[in-house]
């Protein structure tokens, strides 16, 4: 077998694994799918900072509106 075979019969063996292990593999391993499923997310989660949702984000274009027209909201 060339070697580019192996490496894509491993990758979705790992993708599998990984991925739906726990729902059929006997104990130790289905433990271990999950633990492994787990650490995939958190890192996966990690990558990405948290961002806090803006307030209220058109704020600043009512305050100009108000500016210009002060009856907008009448």
């Amino acid at each position: 077998m060339r070697p580019k075979t192996i490496a894509t019969i491993v990758f979705f063996l790992t993708l599998v694994f990984v991925g739906f292990g726990d729902a059929f593999l006997p104990k130790p391993l289905s433990t271990a799918s999950l633990d492994a499923r787990t650490q995939v997310n958190r890192f996966m989660i990690s990558l990405f900072p948290y961002m806090s949702p803006i307030d209220n984000p058109h704020r600043r274009t009512e305050g100009e509106i108000e500016k210009l027209d002060p009856n907008y909201r009448n």
